[in-house]
């Protein structure tokens, strides 16, 4: 699988909340650093955040990739991603946007996210 390929198939796990979808891109060792938050270090975090992220949001969002830059086994991707996300416990829907760093390793022959960063790029009311 190319990057391209595992960015737009997270893109669709994130979407449609497919944790097990979503863990299978992540390598071995894996750091989910999401904004106001600790880093997520270990597939039990990273597993853990995503379940606490899904509990709470709905997301309908599309990444669009700005860089792509490969080095042997390792790679780091600069994207952004922008759309909708529906606020469980308040049945609202808000304007999503962030940008992202994917930081990525090879292991086995493929291609896994071995980091992964994200902030906002929405104004606070």
């Amino acid at each position: 699988m190319t990057i391209n390929d595992l960015i737009k198939t997270y893109e669709v796990a994130l979407n449609a909340n497919d944790l097990e979808k979503i863990l299978a891109l992540y390598g071995s060792e894996p750091v989910f650093m999401p904004q106001h938050s600790r880093p997520l270090v270990g597939r039990d975090a990273v597993r853990a955040g995503y379940r606490q992220v899904f509990d709470t949001i709905k997301l309908n969002i599309r990444f669009a990739v700005h860089e792509i830059e490969e080095a042997g086994d390792w790679a780091w991707v600069r994207t952004s991603s922008a759309g909708r996300t529906r606020i469980l416990a308040a049945g609202v829907e808000v304007t999503e946007g962030n940008n992202e760093l994917f930081i990525f390793r090879r292991e086995g022959g493929e291609w896994r996210i071995h980091r992964y960063l994200f902030a906002t790029d929405q104004a606070r009311a």
